[in-house]
């Protein structure tokens, strides 16, 4: 793809000042190795895995336009990619950015399309020229509703007709449920932390210590989906990545033996849509349509 098709559903019209995210969620990032997380941990493979396949279940054939929207260091960038389609990855932190053309470099015969620093909130793209938004990061960080639907609406204004959006959020109970996993409630500034989560959905880390997150939205499954209808979308599913599979000891052994590591995968989808059990997922999808 040269260089002109590329940009060919770029804008520079919009908004000359791009919002910012919070300068404690930039650090945040620009410290820890997110990068890795997908890769090296067991929990993130399952994420990974999880997402690559609902995202599969909704794609069109390649070649298909995909803006990953908060795609981080682009490890479902250079995926989609590799398979085709031809995938712009916008993201706020520049570390991530970085990474991403790293790695986009180590594919030479199928890049990303374009890697640009921006914000969810002011896409720098035409209206009507994507078939695919992923947002599998920024609705968690903008912890005011109406910064969520501007990122929503900025997915639907973008989308042709027909198109498909994927948002992720993070469950209203995994501080909750991790901490009984991890053993962390003797811990105050933890056991607070907990609380305010369940209570409101704010997670704030008032500490400067890297192992409490950060600022963060956490959904309510259903409230995720009504966002999403809220912005337009037709709401075709909202489904669970992790499933309670994250929660068991169990799981490390499990996923490291490929046969049952296939029996956890389809069990997990079996129980994807289960309202009784998708909030005990760490991360959930919420599908729309225009």
């Amino acid at each position: 793809m040269g260089m002109g098709e590329t940009d060919s559903i770029i804008s520079f019209g919009r908004n000359k000042e791009l919002p910012q995210l919070s300068d404690k969620i930039l650090s945040f990032y620009r410290q820890t190795q997110e990068s890795k997380r997908l890769t090296t941990q067991t929990k993130g493979q399952l994420e990974f895995v999880r997402t690559q396949e609902i995202i599969k279940r909704y794609l069109p054939p390649s070649p298909a336009v995909v803006l990953d929207i908060g795609g981080g260091s682009g490890p479902y960038a250079c995926w989609l990619a590799k398979a085709g389609y031809e995938v712009h990855l916008v993201d706020p932190v520049d570390l991530h950015i970085e990474q991403a053309k790293e790695a986009s470099n180590q594919q030479l015969e199928h890049p990303i399309a374009s890697i640009s620093l921006g914000d969810a909130r002011d896409l720098r793209f035409l209206s009507m020229s994507a078939d695919v938004v992923l947002l599998l990061g920024p609705l968690y960080h903008l912890v005011d509703k109406n910064e969520r639907l501007l990122a929503l609406s900025e997915a639907y204004r973008v989308l042709r007709d027909g198109g498909v959006m994927i948002a992720a959020g993070i469950s209203r109970f995994a501080s909750l449920l991790d901490s009984f996993f991890e053993g962390r409630f003797e811990d105050p500034v933890h056991r607070d932390i907990v609380q305010k989560d369940l209570e409101t959905g704010y997670h704030r880390n008032l500490t400067e210590s890297l192992k409490y997150f950060t600022d963060a939205y956490l959904h309510h499954p259903e409230v995720l989906g009504s966002e999403v209808i809220e912005a337009g979308f037709l709401h075709q599913a909202t489904l669970a990545v992790e499933g309670p599979a994250w929660l068991f000891e169990s799981f490390e052994d499990y996923w490291k033996d490929p046969a049952l590591r296939l029996v956890v995968l389809d069990l997990i989808r079996k129980v994807e849509a289960e309202s009784s059990i998708l909030g005990m997922s760490a991360h959930i999808l919420a599908i729309g349509t225009k």
